[in-house]
């Protein structure tokens, strides 16, 4: 089997590309730094996958702004990018094409964080399921939370959540605003990579979340990254400032069920795997 990742720069490409690598030949692509050339905003004309890929997963995304360019842009990343992904991988007979939304696609217009970038997925969630259902492309849907892994590669879309880190590591006091100890649902890169393997092993088609087992606190994220780095720091709520709001969703394990593989990496773990990198490259 051979698998091309686009986006092959992405921190969930570089966790993904030693999983699939143990059952297929892993090609990625990119604009650069890959194996191969491949830019979404490319016409269609010129895009071209390489010879016998059997399966495609795009991790590529625009994160979006606020500005007008930053809508365009992310649109057109995220949604008329995705379109021509799967003309060239319909034209090229691919077996299977794995596209990685996010769960924030599920976002309305009340949530504060609904964005560019959440009503983009969405976007290009429903524009892909109507090119599949006219040309017959097996396209998946994976809409995972909010995934971190070890080391700095996640700190930008996770800014927050390494603060914490940041402030166990150094026997700081970790502050949270207001008074809600705000849920969120974290989910571990290492069990993303493994569900998207076990998605193409099985020829999985259809749209699902990826979503933790359990919502967690923030307070319980810093418990967890205190207790990991064996540190001296206090939690503390500064209750004068505006609360933060929670961002969870509905639990779904149809996906984890079809698989037979629940996510097997609690907050308390991954905080361990964070400390041990830190302790192994000081």
């Amino acid at each position: 089997m051979r698998i091309l990742i686009i986006g092959g720069t992405s921190s969930l490409a570089y966790a993904l590309r030693p999983v699939l690598s143990e059952f297929a030949e892993v090609i990625t692509a990119g604009r650069t730094g890959c194996d191969v050339h491949f830019d979404l905003n490319d016409p269609v004309e010129e895009m071209e996958l390489p010879k016998d890929i059997d399966v495609v997963i795009n991790t590529a995304a625009n994160f979006g702004g606020k500005s007008f360019e930053d809508m365009l842009q992310t649109e057109n990343v995220n949604v008329l990018g995705l379109l021509k992904l799967c003309q060239i991988c319909n034209k090229s007979q691919i077996k299977q094409l794995v596209h990685i939304s996010s769960i924030f696609a599920c976002l309305d217009k009340s949530s504060p964080f609904y964005s560019i970038y959440s009503l983009s997925k969405r976007h290009s969630e429903e524009v892909a399921q109507l090119y599949s259902s006219i040309f017959g492309l097996p396209f998946t849907i994976l809409r995972p939370s909010q995934f971190y892994g070890v080391g700095d590669a996640y700190r930008k879309h996770q800014p927050f959540l390494f603060t914490i880190i940041d402030k166990a590591a150094n026997d700081e006091d970790i502050l949270i605003y207001g008074s809600n100890d705000a849920l969120r649902n974290f989910i571990h890169v290492e069990d993303v990579a493994k569900i998207i393997a076990l998605v193409i092993q099985r020829k999985i088609e259809g749209t699902y979340a990826c979503l933790n087992n359990e919502n967690v606190s923030y307070s319980e994220v810093a418990a967890s990254a205190i207790a990991a780095f064996e540190s001296k720091s206090a939690i503390k709520f500064m209750k004068e400032q505006p609360d933060i709001p929670n961002n969870i969703f509905e639990p779904d394990d149809s996906l984890f069920r079809l698989i037979d593989y629940f996510p097997q990496i609690p907050i308390s773990l991954g905080m361990k795997k964070e400390a041990a990198y830190r302790r192994m490259v000081r």
